[in-house]
Order: C-alpha cells, then sequence, then structure tokens
C-alpha cells in the first residue's frame, strides 16, 4: 500500500485544479482477489473495524447540530456503506456527497493493466466549518483508507 498521485484517468481528475484535499492511496492486488471494480468497492467498505464505527458516531454526533449531514441521511439511492453512488464505469465507481461546509467526491478505480485498486478523494470546501472539518478529520481519513485498503488486500 503507498500513496501516490492522484491517477489522470480518474473520472474525479477535473475535481483536482482548487481542491482543499486530494489523495490517492494504491494497493496491488493479489491474483486471487476479485476483477471487478463493483465487487472490490464493496469490499473495501465491508466490515469497517468498530473504532471507524465509533468515531462515525462521535461525526455524527459533534457535527450535525453545525448543520451537517449525518452519515445515515447520506444513503439515497445505491450507495456503498453509507456513500451514495455518483457514477460508475467498468474500472471505476465515484461516490460522494454535497453539503454546505463541503462536498466529496471518493474514487475507486480498478488498473487492470498492473492489478492495482486506487482510492482517491477530493474535497472541496465552501467555508470555514469545511475547512475545520477537514482539518479535524484529515489524519482519520488516512488511517481509515489506508486501513480499509491494507484489510481488503489481507482477505486474498
Amino acid at each position: 500500500m503507498s500513496r501516490i498521485a492522484p491517477p489522470a484517468e480518474s473520472r474525479l481528475s477535473d475535481w483536482y485544479p482548487g481542491a482543499s484535499l486530494t489523495d490517492s492511496f494504491a494497493v496491488a492486488l493479489l491474483p486471487d482477489a476479485p476483477a471487478d471494480v463493483d465487487t472490490l468497492a464493496a469490499l473495501l467498505f465491508a466490515d469497517p473495524p468498530v473504532w471507524f464505527t465509533i468515531l462515525l458516531a462521535i461525526r455524527d454526533r459533534v457535527m450535525t447540530p453545525f448543520g451537517v449531514k449525518a452519515s445515515h441521511a447520506l444513503e439515497a439511492g445505491e450507495h456503498i456503506a453509507f456513500f451514495p453512488v455518483l457514477s460508475r464505469s467498468a474500472d471505476e465507481i465515484v461516490l460522494g456527497a454535497d453539503d454546505r461546509h463541503l462536498d466529496f467526491r471518493a474514487s475507486v478505480l480498478l488498473r487492470r493493466t498492473d492489478r492495482t485498486l486506487v482510492a482517491t478523494t477530493v474535497v472541496r470546501c465552501h467555508n470555514l466549518l469545511g475547512r475545520l472539518y477537514l482539518a479535524a478529520i484529515l489524519p482519520f481519513h488516512i488511517l481509515i483508507v489506508t486501513d480499509a485498503l491494507r484489510r481488503l488486500r489481507r482477505r486474498f
């Protein structure tokens, strides 16, 4: 698992300029890992550790009084975990939501040529609340993404 430059081939690439946060992490998939992005994305977010569930509950409790949507409020239409699916192709699923404090997008991209799975997050803050929120969650965001990629790789 490693931090990489945001992939130019991602559907999120037009979000990179001017973003408040853009990060990408990649993991090499083992030969017996699934070869479709839908299954990989579902597995990436499946069975989160208890500490993640606790952090999410704290986030919801602290942020909803400020008008920020609770995680369960994002589950409209098609979603993976609680993230709404915004678009999909054969090699990429884009998740995300817009809120008054920030908009975020997350991509799960399968690079078939080298069997690498890339998780990219892009955030655009709209105001001070968005910037403060992003600063507060950034260390946890990195921990959550890297842990999810490591757990996915260990499954196969």
